[in-house]
């Protein structure tokens, strides 16, 4: 009986580059268009979530935490903070600084309005949908709607992003 051969691999895979491990494949100012949609995963918020950023934003208005105060202030339970919800629409939070990692410049400004109370049992539903492409020379501003969204379908926050990006 004889022994089994070891064929060559053909197939040998490539060699580890930790530059090109991206999540999605990278695109250019060029590729984005109007009506892209990058969403964040929807999360549910908790006692715990508005009390972390009750923590690290030193917001200690009562209408956070204390129930009683909220009820007798006309809302039905304590409020999340307003900084908070808008911080789900953080293009990190979503898969946009992703696919503009290597063209990103800065994030220019932001604008929302808050239109819903939010509440510890709300789940959020944020995303981020391109609405103008400005390029200006060897740069491009991408504009955003920033919304979220809660499970009844209530738009609880709109607003506006402006990022700068590098074109070619």
């Amino acid at each position: 009986m004889s022994e089994p051969t070891a064929e060559p691999a053909t197939d040998a895979p490539e060699p580890f580059a930790p530059d090109s491990f991206l999540v999605v494949p990278a695109r250019s100012f060029e590729d984005l268009r109007v009506g892209e949609v990058f969403r964040a995963p929807s999360r549910t918020l908790t006692d715990a979530h508005a009390a972390a950023f009750q923590t690290v934003s030193a917001d200690n208005h009562p209408v956070h935490y204390d129930a009683e105060w909220a009820r007798r202030h006309g809302h039905s339970a304590p409020v999340v903070h307003g900084l908070q919800v808008l911080a789900f629409t953080a293009p990190g939070a979503t898969l946009f600084p992703h696919f503009i990692g290597e063209v990103f410049i800065s994030f220019l400004e932001l604008s929302c309005s808050f239109l819903k109370e939010v509440h510890s049992g709300d789940t959020l539903y944020p995303a981020l949908t391109v609405t103008a492409l400005d390029p200006d020379g060897d740069k491009g501003v991408v504009t955003t709607a920033a919304t979220v969204h809660n499970q009844r379908g209530e738009l609880v926050l709109s607003g506006r992003h402006k990022y700068l990006l590098r074109r070619g």
